[in-house]
């Protein structure tokens, strides 16, 4: 059973509702160790000090904030439970909107919200409530060593968290430029009519890591010593638009998109 790895309440004006918090997502991504290229074992890491000229592992750390070159306050784990925000314990609810007004940019992770037994009632209000008006909560709420702005939407039975990106976390893509181009209707009526042909809905279940599959293929290839043959690279050709449109339409017709 999955673990809760925290609990707090969601507050709105006078109403909380204690909740439990969940991971939704997790990496399938392959993962790889360091190894020591002339033996093959891997190493243990250690960190040297050059002032003393000794080594030291994880243990004889403690966390440093450099204030100003080179000089550094330190920070115990007590210094930190004692950071001074509502948010610590609470998901705190500043207003409600449209899920639309939040550009896909800003989204970061994906977490689960509970309800304690106590909360079921308001937690269920709460979720009904945002259906019926079609909105998500934005709130803020403290949890990893950091405070996150984040929105509340429902999902079946539960709601979902979604933290996001603060405004000064977003790179500036000012100094990014696309050369003014003047598109002709036709051009358009005919890259209208491919994205209509390739229109689908969206089933999760039918989409797979083509590249971690791969890579596990190469693993096996490798521990069983064969051959692996290098891929080669699709050729890209820019030729005529819209008989590059023409063609398209027309292999969408005969394939059905995947």
């Amino acid at each position: 059973m999955a673990r809760a790895f925290w609990r707090g309440v969601i507050s709105f004006s006078l109403v909380a509702i204690p909740v439990k918090m969940y991971r939704a997502t997790e990496s399938k991504a392959l993962s790889f160790h360091y190894l020591h290229k002339k033996c093959f074992t891997r190493p243990k890491q250690v960190s040297y000090c050059q002032q003393d000229d000794e080594y030291f592992g994880t243990s004889d750390t403690v966390r440093g904030y450099e204030y100003a070159k080179d000089q550094y306050v330190i920070l115990e784990e007590s210094d930190l439970e004692k950071v001074a925000v509502k948010t610590t314990h609470a998901i705190s609810i500043m207003g409600f909107v449209k899920s639309q007004e939040i550009d896909p940019i800003y989204y970061d992770a994906s977490h689960y919200l509970e309800p304690e037994q106590l909360g079921a009632k308001p937690f269920s209000l709460l979720r009904e409530v945002l259906l019926k008006t079609q909105r998500v909560a934005l709130a803020k709420v403290a949890f990893q060593r950091r405070e996150h702005l984040c929105s509340l939407r429902p999902l079946d039975d539960i709601l979902v968290l979604h933290s996001l990106h603060f405004a000064d976390e977003i790179l500036s893509r000012d100094e990014l430029a696309v050369p003014k181009q003047e598109l002709t209707s036709p051009e358009l009526e005919m890259a209208t009519s491919l994205v209509n042909a390739m229109a689908i809905s969206f089933k999760p279940e039918d989409y797979k890591d083509e590249y971690a599959l791969a890579l596990e293929r190469l693993v096996a290839a490798k521990v069983k010593g064969e051959e692996i043959k290098v891929p080669k690279a699709p050729k890209v050709e820019i030729g005529d638009l819209m008989a590059a449109l023409r063609a398209s339409i027309k292999a969408t017709k005969k394939t059905p998109a995947a």
